[in-house]
């Protein structure tokens, strides 16, 4: 079975991507404009509360805005982000960050991501938007 372009874009992008790498990232669901990927929260994650650290957190709801922004197959880089916090991960938990695009235009786009857990409950709110540039990631 051919794999999609919004899959052949993630594996690229996870191949020299060692921060997903770290935070032990799978995919879930990806598709053009969309990302649902997934990881466990570990002890290195922690801030000195013994909750997940803000830093880990943007940076997962980071790695899904991307995934799904270049999905496409045209390199987008990240111009603006922002996150709200509704309630604090512990370790063990299993987190899913779900990116869904809002607006697809020729020159940006934004996304939506939603970091919840396996009941749906949303801990954490993104939203981003992305320069897209006219480079093309794969070499189709």
């Amino acid at each position: 079975m051919d794999k999609s372009k919004a899959q052949l874009v993630f594996d690229k992008m996870m191949a020299t991507d060692y921060c997903s790498q770290w935070m032990g990232i799978e995919a879930v669901t990806l598709s053009e404009g969309h990302c649902k990927i997934k990881m466990t929260v570990t002890k290195e994650m922690l801030n000195g509360f013994g909750i997940l650290h803000g830093g880990i957190a943007y940076a997962f709801a980071d790695s899904a805005f991307a995934f799904a922004a270049n999905s496409y197959g045209r390199l987008s880089v990240s111009v603006t982000g922002s996150m709200s916090f509704s309630k604090s991960a512990q370790e063990g938990d299993i987190l899913y960050a779900e990116a869904v695009a809002l607006h697809i235009g020729y020159k940006t786009a934004e996304f939506d991501v939603n970091i919840s857990n396996g009941s749906k409950e949303i801990y954490y709110r993104f939203r981003g938007t992305v320069y897209r540039k006219s480079d093309n990631i794969l070499d189709l």
